[in-house]
């Protein structure tokens, strides 16, 4: 009954994980600016991510790499935001305008 509730637990934490890192690339790839291509891989990429990792440490149960994927677990929440604010900021810093519904219109009078 664990072993049935384990291995159910570890695909659906995959399944979730693929799907948030799906989202993630198709925001990278279909999103306007460089703000929001951030965002998308900040947020959705973190939690694709992370889902993946804890499947990964529940399916490795209680060992020393389970340590390990936890740790690495804990270094993508952290350096996947910050990488994110960095690149927004530098963005900013270099004078890129974030996009605005004004540069569709504009776009499509023209």
């Amino acid at each position: 009954m664990i072993e049935s509730l384990r291995f159910w637990a570890i695909i659906v934490l995959v399944a979730f994980g693929l799907f948030f890192t799906f989202v993630s690339a198709v925001g990278v790839l279909r999103l306007p600016d460089v703000y929001a291509r951030a965002h998308t891989a900040s947020q959705a990429d973190t939690l694709g991510a992370g889902l993946a990792l804890a499947a990964v440490a529940i399916a490795l149960g209680w060992q020393h790499a389970t340590v390990y994927t936890v740790l690495l677990l804990f270094f993508v929440f952290i350096t996947n935001p910050t990488a994110a604010h960095a690149i927004a900021r530098s963005a900013a810093e270099s004078g890129i305008d974030p996009w605005t519904t004004d540069d569709t219109e504009e776009g499509e009078s023209k």
